[in-house]
């Protein structure tokens, strides 16, 4: 672990490997597990907002579920999900022809519908992020699910930081990021 900014930081993320395999896992990590995604404060509100303009998006189970549980969730700890549709498939997802989960959200964001792409945590994934008091905790998430995602990464020599280079920025900024690089550099290096 090392500490960036106001982030306490696995080093896994930089040793780690991971590029998504769509074709492999089929998007198992939207339809799979026991919880929705994880929702940041600010997002539960902003998910009421574009929700007109999402639903067009989303299929009519997801809609249903939606509909009756609301846009979000609030776990038993207080946290913020999305919901699911009978406990597996998050209400958001939607499948290509290849019966590949994917995001409805993001499909609205692509065709130019609303100009969010999605949860952080989704977009962040496999790193998981926790907010602590004085800290945030920003970890890998390691998955039997995305093991296909790891020999790719591998393959390809893709590191996690990097695959979610995009999301960190995002999340922590372009300074921030830019430190990590070169912590990463640096470690690397070794």
């Amino acid at each position: 672990m090392f500490q960036l900014g106001k982030a306490i930081v696995s080093e896994e993320i930089i040793e780690k490997d991971f590029l998504c395999n769509l074709s492999a896992c089929k998007g198992a990590c939207c339809i799979a597990g026991d919880a929705g995604a994880p929702l940041e404060k600010d997002e539960v509100q902003l998910l009421e907002d574009i929700y007109p303009k999402v639903k067009p998006f989303l299929r009519t189970e997801g809609i249903e579920v939606i509909e009756k549980q609301g846009q979000s969730i609030v776990t038993e700890f207080g946290d913020y999900e999305t919901p699911l549709i009978d406990g597996a498939d998050c209400a958001y997802v939607i499948f290509d022809d290849n019966k590949t989960a994917l995001c409805g959200i993001e499909e609205a964001y692509n065709q130019g519908a609303i100009d969010w792409k999605k949860p952080v945590s989704c977009h962040l994934y496999p790193i998981r992020t926790r907010e602590y008091s004085e800290f945030t905790a920003v970890n890998y998430d390691k998955w039997e699910i995305c093991d296909d995602a790891c020999s790719l990464g591998k393959e390809l020599q893709v590191p996690i930081y990097k695959f979610v280079r995009e999301a960190l920025i995002r999340k922590f900024g372009k300074d921030w990021y830019t430190k990590l690089e070169k912590i990463a550099s640096e470690k690397t290096e070794k």
